[in-house]
């Protein structure tokens, strides 16, 4: 790799603030242009993060020679519209989680890419960290043995218990027709958490959901049901205090990860792991290193525009699974039954 790969960012929502000082200083990545839907936003956004150009409109962006792959941050309904017109413009994407409203939007985004000879990958900047590669390595390679559940949770405090907002009633999370609730924020890094674990696509799901007036989700608690015989169940919640763990058991060993976005100043995760069946064998503090995990999934991203390979987050079946799965979820919260997958 000569010359580190030109993003360019479709919108300047606060994570996109996020991915763009995350990159700053990569040799492999770097954020060449900004583009917003009025031009002063766009230019205020660069001129803080320090951006070469600004864009007043997403067209000029894909339409622009100079950039090689977009990063979409824009409100969940707007990434398949997006991700699409940016792959018919020739342009690779990393698109922010959720990749989309559902599975047949996923792999129309995927059909569009394979169309374009482009890639087109979900960004989940867990997945980027050694953390989350040693679980992948110690699963795959048998350390727990065959995996039989998976508990996975995260959620925050954006809203009081009654569904009142802390702080901007405006949110975008607090919007239902723009894929707003918690299952489409926080709930998307458990069930993908899920998937990479088990490896395979639910066969059905049973999910309950605690919503506001409006209509958005504050609470999700889905149990899932998979064709090697393996159950789990995820949590999420928008009016909680803080927490992100999960915890893998197999019939021979036990794993705890907080599955981590991001490594705290010091550079050290931790994974905890129990290897064998008796109540005696402990679970063992396992240190592995970290980074800001914006600038992992980047360059991760650019090594497989590059060279092809190096990829080492979601893959296209398991984000077309994650969408089927979230769908499911949602539709099983509103009827109160078990809904089949996919």
């Amino acid at each position: 790799m000569t010359q580190p790969l030109r993003y360019g960012i479709l919108g300047a929502a606060n994570i996109a603030r996020q991915f763009t000082r995350g990159v700053a200083g990569s040799s492999l990545a770097t954020v060449a242009a900004v583009a917003s839907r009025g031009i002063d936003k766009a230019q205020a956004f660069a001129a803080e993060l320090g951006i070469p150009r600004a864009l007043g409109s997403y067209e000029a962006l894909l339409a622009d020679p100079e950039i090689e792959a977009v990063y979409i941050p824009l409100p969940n309904d707007m990434h398949a519209e997006w991700a699409i017109k940016a792959a018919q413009a020739g342009k690779h994407i990393l698109s922010e989680k959720p990749l989309c409203m559902g599975g047949a939007e996923a792999e129309a985004m995927f059909a569009a890419a394979k169309a374009n000879t482009v890639y087109l990958r979900e960004a989940y900047p867990y997945m980027s960290q050694p953390q989350t590669l040693k679980v992948r390595e110690l699963v795959g390679g048998g350390a727990i043995g065959k995996v039989q559940t998976v508990f996975a949770a995260f959620g925050f405090g954006l809203v009081h218990a009654d569904g009142t907002p802390k702080g901007d009633p405006a949110n975008i999370r607090l919007v239902p027709a723009r894929g707003g609730g918690a299952l489409l924020d926080a709930g998307t890094y458990a069930m993908s958490f899920v998937r990479l674990v088990t490896g395979e696509r639910p066969t059905r799901v049973h999910a309950t959901a605690r919503n506001t007036t409006t209509g958005v989700d504050l609470t999700v608690a889905a149990t899932l049901e998979f064709p090697s015989g393996a159950l789990a169940q995820i949590s999420t919640s928008m009016s909680s205090s803080f927490h992100r763990h999960a915890t893998i058991v197999g019939d021979d060993g036990v794993i705890e990860t907080s599955y981590s976005n991001h490594a705290p100043a010091e550079g050290k995760l931790m994974l905890r792991v129990k290897r064998g069946v008796p109540n005696t064998n402990p679970l063992v503090a396992e240190e592995v290193d970290g980074a800001d995990g914006f600038r992992l999934e980047a360059e991760s991203f650019a090594t497989l525009v590059r060279t092809g390979s190096g990829w080492n987050g979601a893959t296209e079946a398991e984000s077309v699974d994650i969408a089927m799965a979230l769908e499911a979820i949602t539709a099983s919260a509103k009827s109160g039954g078990w809904v089949a997958v996919g």
